[in-house]
């Protein structure tokens, strides 16, 4: 065999499986794939394994068929009490229609791009019919629900299936944030204030009830001891004048004894008298003997 002949059998199996190259193709379970002609697209191949085009004239375009997440940049956004939040959604697509994604979008970037838009327009437009107190509470998940519903209706026609759309964050801008944080401030302020301003009321009303218990158990007590007081004073008087009446010469003698300890204590320290005074007659002579 002639190296001319050999060279003519290589270059022909090369153009064979150059044209095989181009005439097969695979698609995978990740994938879908579509077939694009001259006259435009003609059909969609969505199940997995081996399948044939025309070479040369059959153009392949593959497309992935899972969930793909679309992340949205951060967006400034006026809420129905015209208050502004920045806001950044998420959302998870799956492309339904090849056939149709590609007429209306052709490219995977510009589909994204699209979607982006549709995403954006309807949360723009669903939260700026809404209070921030809504987006606090539980009446967020029906505001979700409300913007999935509407990107899911426009992206319909595009092909496209929307499988959740959610809000992945939510803050008040920097300004914001700080009128918020001062106003909330300058409030607590004020309670703390009437709190205290309440406390202090709390304490004078239990320090006037504290006073006034105490006035009254004082005034008990005062009242009690003066009784007992009293009833002593009157029990000794009645000992006493029992005991008069028994030995009045001892009574009247100890008198003078109490007398005399009483005056000469309290005396300076000399005490002139005369020798026959009466102050002096018990000291002298002693007591007075009884009278029979």
């Amino acid at each position: 065999m002639s190296r001319r002949l050999i060279t003519v059998l290589v270059l022909a199996l090369v153009a064979a499986a150059w044209v095989l190259s181009d005439t097969v193709f695979v698609v995978s379970e990740t994938r879908q794939a579509l077939i694009v002609t001259l006259e435009g697209p003609v059909v969609a191949v969505s199940e997995p394994g081996l399948h044939w085009k025309r070479p040369f004239v059959d153009q392949l375009i593959s497309f992935d068929r899972r969930l793909l997440p679309l992340p949205l940049p951060i967006e400034q956004i006026i809420l129905g009490d015209q208050k502004r939040l920045e806001v950044q959604s998420y959302a998870l697509y799956r492309i339904s229609d090849p056939l149709r994604y590609y007429q209306s979008l052709r490219t995977v970037e510009q589909g994204s791009m699209q979607l982006a838009q549709i995403v954006s327009s309807s949360t723009r437009r669903e939260l700026g019919q809404v209070n921030l107190p809504t987006l606090l509470s539980a009446g967020r998940e029906k505001v979700i629900q409300n913007i999935r519903r509407e990107v899911a209706t426009r992206a319909a026609p595009l092909g496209v299936d929307i499988l959740e759309v959610r809000i992945r964050r939510a803050d008040l801008p920097p300004e914001t944030s700080q009128s918020v944080y001062d106003r909330m401030k300058s409030e607590r302020q004020r309670e703390a204030k009437e709190l205290r301003a309440q406390g202090f009321e709390w304490a004078q009303q239990i320090q006037a009830r504290a006073d006034r218990d105490r006035t009254v158990l004082l005034a008990e007590a005062t009242r009690t001891s003066k009784i007992t007081v009293g009833e002593g004073d009157a029990a000794a008087a009645k000992i006493f004048a029992a005991a008069f009446a028994d030995e009045p010469v001892f009574y009247q003698f100890y008198r003078s004894l109490m007398t005399y300890r009483q005056s000469l204590a309290e005396a300076q320290p000399m005490l002139v008298l005369s020798p026959n005074s009466e102050f002096l007659r018990t000291l002298t002579g002693g007591p007075k003997p009884a009278k029979n």
